[in-house]
């Protein structure tokens, strides 16, 4: 049971990241001093802009469907964030549209490896795999981006690095499940990671009658924070990739405006 939930979950990652990702060889990101610059500029003095706020320069979707409310870019001056949008990227990151529709899929996978045998097949089936898919995502949403970071004074956010090789730059995103900032951007142990999914796979255990009990509390947990070293490594190479695309269909663009002249 936990060997099939494990292979649902990281087939459907491999099928949104792996594609994509082959494109950003080319790492053509804003320049850091630019970016910098623009974020400083937007910024009202001691309020941090979240993506989806007027004035941000981060996009509040990476790829079109992976919320990216709590991306940052590391190279801009650190300004923390209020407990009060802790909890607004929370909420963001749990009403988001495409997490349903990612719910949906992931969902649909489990059923057809009959994950949660118990929740049996059919509409009825389905349904109960969505509705513990959404629990399992709104409880650690709130645990790690909100509840959590607020009581130990972490912030959420995934700070981008954003140059430097590539090699360099998957190994600093994916260990950012394990180190974080404080409210003083200060690098530190990443609490809200670790303990909010732990305490979100904990409380599968009240809604999960096929996978209760430690090692599938330990494996829920380890499953999300897989999920959200994967998610990191996406929101770091999105720029690169949204930008080889806008410059190849200016050449595209550029090509056929030249075609016609003729």
């Amino acid at each position: 049971m936990i060997l099939n939930k494990f292979i649902t979950t990281w087939v459907g990652l491999f099928l949104l990241a792996v594609v994509p990702l082959q494109h950003a060889s080319a790492q053509v990101s804003d320049p850091p001093d630019a970016v910098s610059r623009a974020q400083a500029a937007a910024t009202a003095p001691g309020t941090a802009v979240l993506p989806g706020d007027k004035g941000s320069t981060t996009d509040k979707h990476a790829f079109g469907v992976l919320p990216n409310y709590r991306t940052a870019e590391g190279s801009a001056p650190y300004i923390p964030l209020t407990t009060k949008q802790k909890y607004i990227v929370a909420t963001r990151d749990t009403l988001d549209g495409p997490s349903y529709a990612l719910a949906l899929a992931f969902s649909g996978l489990t059923q057809l490896t009959d994950g949660d045998p118990s929740f049996g097949q059919g509409v009825k089936g389905y349904a109960r795999r969505y509705g513990t898919a959404l629990a399992d995502q709104d409880i650690g949403n709130f645990m790690t981006e909100a509840i959590i970071p607020s009581l130990v004074h972490e912030d959420p956010r995934y700070f981008r690095k954003g140059s430097g090789s590539k090699k360099s730059r998957v190994g600093y995103a994916l260990t950012r499940v394990f180190v974080a900032r404080d409210d003083k951007g200060r690098p530190c142990f990443n609490t809200p990671e670790i303990l909010g999914n732990s305490i979100a796979g904990a409380l599968g255990n009240l809604y999960y009658p096929d996978d209760r009990g430690f090692a599938n509390t330990v494996q829920r947990a380890g499953q999300q924070v897989g999920t959200d070293a994967i998610s990191a490594v996406l929101k770091e190479f999105w720029p690169d990739v949204k930008n080889w695309w806008e410059r190849r269909q200016e050449r595209r663009a550029g090509g056929n405006a030249a075609g016609a002249g003729f």
